[in-house]
């Protein structure tokens, strides 16, 4: 089988395995049961108290329930509205994820070339881990707060445990990194430049190899040339004359 076939099917495994995961993280926004507390030891009496993100609710064992929005926005803890913000980033990031994961796919033929294509993958994986790591946040930090408050002694309130729909998160966020990693690194591979290649040398023109022999040359000799090399090629380029040795000749009437 080759290599393009075999990530072709695992893109395919990883987009399907964050698309569960991103249905199982929006599923859990409306859901009212992130915690649970169950009110008293006689079965007629016994009521049951759950909340969410976004309300209170509470219900008997007559079937009936009743549910309560928070009545102020400003009067909420910072906790809630960090736990909101991250849950709607999750599902938001998780989306577009999806958007760019089925165009960059080898299966689905949409865009340019393999190298395009690989690119566009490995943004929707760095989107999925986005979305993942936003609902993992959140999760584990609605979970710590009820944790905590479960098994402080002076905490005098009534006290909660965690309901079904953190436990639907926590799985959904962790199909969401597994898949978008390893749509990552794949994609990244394929679409992004490695370090270790090496970089086509740039060819040498003829001005660059003029300028190599005329300033570069090997050391042949020791001397320094301290003038111009015209001046020196003009005194060489002169004839060279022989010396003439002038001899004179005395007569006898010279010395009258």
């Amino acid at each position: 089988m080759k290599y393009r076939t075999v990530v072709m099917y695992m893109e395919i495994g990883c987009f399907v395995s964050c698309l569960c995961g991103w249905i199982l993280v929006c599923s859990t926004l409306p859901t009212e049961y992130w915690t649970f507390s169950e009110v008293g030891s006689i079965v007629m009496t016994t009521s049951n108290y759950y909340s969410n993100l976004w309300r209170d609710c509470i219900s008997d064992t007559t079937g009936v329930s009743d549910c309560k929005d928070y009545p102020s926005m400003l009067a909420l803890p910072v906790f809630l509205h960090a736990c909101r913000a991250l849950a709607v980033c999750a599902v938001i990031t998780g989306f577009f994820g999806g958007v760019l994961t089925l165009v960059g796919m080898k299966c689905t033929k949409i865009g340019g070339s393999e190298v395009a294509n690989a690119r566009v993958t490995f943004a929707g994986g760095i989107t999925y881990l986005v979305s993942g790591f936003c609902g993992m946040i959140t999760y584990s930090w609605w979970a710590n707060k009820v944790i905590t408050e479960f098994v402080d002694p002076n905490f005098r309130a009534q006290k909660f445990e965690l309901g079904a729909a953190v436990f639907i998160g926590w799985g959904g966020s962790i199909l969401l990194l597994t898949g978008g990693s390893v749509l990552s690194f794949f994609s990244g591979k394929e679409g992004l430049p490695s370090g270790s290649s090496k970089r086509p040398r740039r060819p040498a023109t003829y001005a660059t190899a003029r300028t190599r022999r005329t300033y570069m040359l090997p050391q042949t000799s020791s001397r320094v040339t301290l003038g111009p090399p015209l001046f020196y090629q003009s005194r060489n380029s002169r004839p060279s004359r022989p010396p003439t040795k002038t001899t004179r000749t005395f007569s006898r009437d010279d010395f009258v």
